[in-house]
């Protein structure tokens, strides 16, 4: 992925998969509610190392709860990416594009936190914000859980830290919910130093949440159903919550090859002013309707380059 959005990977032919049209598991639990989920995407993008335990610190780790509180913590986590960026193109970095690289980098993997289990088992957990730390050189995050909300027919429905909820709707709801307990204050934080408006922040974490799961839904092989499963999330009247929009999916022709997925963001990355020849293939800037289709979705960009 670029600093960004992740390009649109080789789409299926058109046809709409409606929110939570799938078999729902009815057996056994195959493991610890949460976990199995993140040993999956391990699987699938070994870039992201998520485990569970207590928030840390020292040693390149930087627990949230230590950024919202203290600007020259969230000011160190930032500087990672301007070295990062200076390292990748020869030029500093201005502190507000490195501010936005630096969100970005942050609520991409977070986000994932909640919405792969909702994709995958639906379950939603509850993580409070000062309850995940980071450690950006080695693309790792701890969490700590505190609930998660499931449906009636979850194997894991009997269990102390579950809370039932009756349908997908309700499910939805929950994820929206939790996404902004975590994600609000992180936006807040970050204001100052990325130097733009509320709807802005708002377009930016959303677009985050979006292509989060898009990217990670291609590489399980189900793009479609992450991409419908999404319009059904963000259907654009999201009050109360810190997002904005809705996803915005289209499908590119180009003659000679399959039809290509893609989308507008919301917000802009900023990565033009590193590169002014670049745009990323959802640039909202240009929002080109014809460009030759990429071979492969990329990563994020959550490591240290080496």
């Amino acid at each position: 992925m670029t600093v960004s959005s992740i390009e649109p990977s080789t789409a299926p032919p058109p046809g709409e998969v409606p929110p939570g049209e799938r078999p729902l598991g009815k057996g056994p639990l195959a493991g610890p509610p949460l976990l199995t989920t993140y040993a999956r995407l391990g699987e699938v993008f070994p870039e992201l190392h998520i485990r569970s335990g207590p928030p840390r610190s020292g040693q390149g780790w930087i627990r949230t709860a230590d950024f919202l509180r203290n600007p020259d913590t969230l000011r160190e986590l930032i500087a990672f990416d301007a070295r990062q960026g200076l390292a990748q193109y020869g030029e500093p970095l201005r502190p507000d594009v490195a501010a936005g690289f630096c969100l970005h980098r942050y609520c991409w993997p977070v986000a994932l936190l909640f919405t792969l289990p909702w994709f995958l088992e639906r379950r939603v957990p509850r993580i409070p914000a000062d309850q995940v730390s980071i450690r950006r050189s080695t693309g790792e995050l701890t969490f700590r859980a505190t609930e998660f909300h499931c449906l009636p027919d979850d194997p894991a429905a009997g269990l102390p830290t579950a809370r039932v909820v009756p349908d997908e709707a309700a499910l939805r709801a929950e994820l929206l919910a939790t996404l902004t307990e975590q994600l609000a204050p992180v936006l807040a934080a970050f204001r100052p130093e990325i130097r733009r408006g509320p709807h802005t922040l708002r377009g930016m974490a959303t677009d985050d949440v979006i292509e989060g799961l898009w990217y990670i839904g291609s590489l399980l092989g189900e793009e479609e159903r992450a991409t419908a499963e999404l319009a059904g999330l963000l259907p654009g009247a999201t009050e109360g919550t810190c997002f904005t929009g809705r996803p915005g999916f289209r499908l590119l022709e180009h003659p000679g090859s399959p039809p290509m997925r893609t989308r507008t963001r919301l917000s802009c990355c900023l990565l033009y002013t590193v590169g002014p020849a670049e745009s990323c293939f959802s640039c909202p800037r240009t929002a080109r309707s014809t460009q030759s289709p990429p071979s492969l979705p990329s990563s994020p960009g959550l490591r240290e380059k080496n």
